[in-house]
């Protein structure tokens, strides 16, 4: 029973840490290549899409999507959707994803002559399920060894390990003050139907 607790445990932590790693920004220091508009259709990765554009038809189940293509400062080629967040999930509430297209279409640049920008997005990128990290934000930055601080990071992350520490003080004293001694009570109440019991068949 304890190996089961713990692993059911484990797999309530990892649950949550992929979905804070998907869910909160991440900031890559690249350089755009090119910036392009594709149509898609989503099948089995539709959860990885955002809706359809604020103010767009939703009838037709393809639409069109706007892609960022780009070079990392490690080299590494790295692709991202640009889909406005609406009101949705997550609450990023980004309806300027064809501002943002023109932004880095203006930004684009060549390894000879290159130009350094911050693309903020969330999600991730898995080439076999075919999904793609959201852009959010493009900012022109002095240099590949930029440094970005997560400050939106740190506060989100430091108010949630304050509310769950909250909870948790919480739970534990109302454990002791409530259910603790309920169950000493139903314990020492099957202890004396025992005796009772025992003396019983004893006199017999």
């Amino acid at each position: 029973m304890a190996y089961v607790k713990w692993v059911c445990i484990a797999a309530f932590w990892v649950i949550v840490l992929a979905f804070l790693h998907y869910t909160l920004p991440q900031t890559d220091i690249a350089r755009v290549t090119d910036t392009y508009s594709q149509r898609v259709d989503p099948g089995a990765n539709r959860w990885f899409w955002a809706n359809a554009d604020t103010g767009e038809s939703t009838a037709a189940q393809g639409r069109d999507v706007f892609f960022i293509q780009s070079r990392l400062s490690g080299d590494d080629v790295m692709i991202y959707r640009n889909e406005d967040t609406g009101w949705g999930w997550p609450p990023f509430f980004k309806f300027d994803s064809a501002n943002l297209q023109a932004e880095a279409a203006d930004v684009r640049s060549t390894s000879a002559e290159p130009q350094w920008v911050a693309i903020r997005h969330y999600g991730w990128r898995n080439e076999m399920l075919t999904i793609y990290p959201n852009a959010i934000s493009i900012t022109p930055v002095s240099g590949p060894d930029a440094r970005i601080i997560p400050w939106m990071n740190i506060i989100i992350l430091t108010l949630l390990v304050a509310f769950v520490w909250a909870v948790y003080v919480r739970w534990r004293r109302f454990r002791r003050a409530r259910i603790d001694p309920a169950l000493d009570e139903v314990g020492d109440n099957i202890s004396d139907a025992g005796g009772w019991l025992k003396g019983l068949f004893h006199k017999r």
